[in-house]
């Protein structure tokens, strides 16, 4: 089993998950030529694609799904919530399944299991994913951390983290008051210090790689997200890697 983002951001996001021929889109923020551009970087095509896993119906996440999943018939799984609040576009679409938080279902060979977060989004869901021997667990777009949550990520052998903002500069930035609680709120996004202490609640001793995802052009740092994971882990900086977005990250393989 491997994976890749196409580009972890405020302006598109997308990570795929491979097992065998399975090739598996959590999300997609981009349009079909930056997509199949994206993809073409981790030598992918979009007709390998097997399907799509949405985990809500903010744009930078789902802007791109159903002009993907028509163009190429692409089969697409999302909440109830998420269909109903998206369902001007995905509605139209002829493979749509609708999954509930708790729902595990599979996807080729791999074994998807949603679980849900707190985000201000109609039904939101983040995704684990397996094979049988291995787990990744992927958590963006998540206001906080729950007992749940980390019952799901616990004992991964890779984790995709959101390391969205640094509390100070957020509260120092210029965004808006508004904007500023609902970034930092319990249905906003996670901080690094957020993301730093949920890991450390987490059983790591399976980890192979941990990744920074989601990061803020404007309220966070590359070195400070890093620094945090590291921290929390007690490894090298180096260790840490980030998908980024512009280049997203390349292919990791869990062993």
């Amino acid at each position: 089993m491997r994976f890749a983002s196409l580009g972890s951001g405020s302006e598109g996001n997308a990570l795929v998950v491979q097992d065998g021929q399975t090739c598996v889109l959590v999300d997609c923020g981009f349009t079909l030529a930056g997509t199949a551009e994206r993809l073409a970087r981790l030598d992918l095509a979009v007709c390998q694609i097997s399907g799509i896993v949405v985990t809500h119906e903010h744009g930078d996440h789902i802007a791109g799904v159903a002009h993907l999943a028509r163009k190429h018939s692409i089969p697409v799984w999302a909440t109830h919530g998420t269909l109903q609040s998206h369902r001007g576009a995905l509605g139209e679409l002829s493979n749509v399944t609708e999954i509930g938080p708790h729902h595990v279902f599979a996807v080729g060979g791999l074994q998807v299991q949603p679980y849900a977060v707190p985000h201000d989004a109609a039904e939101a869901v983040q995704y684990v994913f397996g094979d049988g021997a291995r787990r990744l667990g992927v958590l963006t777009d998540a206001g906080c951390s729950t007992p749940h949550i980390e019952a799901m990520l616990d004992g991964c052998d890779a984790l995709v983290l959101e390391c969205n903002h640094d509390a100070a500069m957020l509260a120092n930035g210029d965004y808006p008051p508004k904007l500023k609680q609902r970034v930092g709120g319990r249905f906003g996004h996670l901080s690094n210090a957020d993301a730093a202490a949920l890991l450390a609640r987490l059983d790591s001793s399976r980890l192979q790689h941990i990744v920074a995802a989601h990061l803020s052009k404007k309220n966070n740092a590359r070195e400070l997200a890093v620094g945090a994971l590291s921290a929390a882990l007690n490894c090298e900086a180096g260790w840490i890697a980030v998908a980024t977005q512009q280049d997203g990250l390349g292919w990791r393989e869990i062993a």
